[in-house]
């Protein structure tokens, strides 16, 4: 399963309904780094698709749940589980590093 795109509208029905956890990355088009990890985490969304959905939430698009969550910085990861945060990282990493983080937030 690849990435989804998740707004500020299906925000509730996307991440926090979600009968499995939700790995969301808030993300812009003019952030480099953001855009070094995305192929990382298209290939994580395959590789664990079982286990959780990885979502993308272009802040600049969708200004509601980035402003109510106080995203500051980007990229930031936040893992959600039951609609609840439940494990967040800021900044890019290596693939490898992404898939160890968020296999122990599971």
């Amino acid at each position: 399963m690849a990435t989804i795109n998740v707004t500020d509208d299906g925000f509730q029905k996307d991440v926090l309904d979600s009968d499995k956890p939700v790995l969301v990355d808030f993300w812009a088009e003019w952030c480099g780094p953001c855009k070094m990890i995305a192929p990382a985490l298209e290939e994580l969304s395959e590789e664990m698709a079982d286990q959780v959905t990885i979502a993308k939430m272009d802040i600049m698009e969708n200004t509601g749940v980035p402003g109510q969550m106080g995203v500051q910085s980007i990229p930031y990861l936040v893992l959600f589980k039951n609609g609840e945060p439940a494990a967040q990282m800021r900044g890019a990493a290596p693939k490898g590093q992404l898939k160890q983080w968020l296999e122990s937030a599971l």
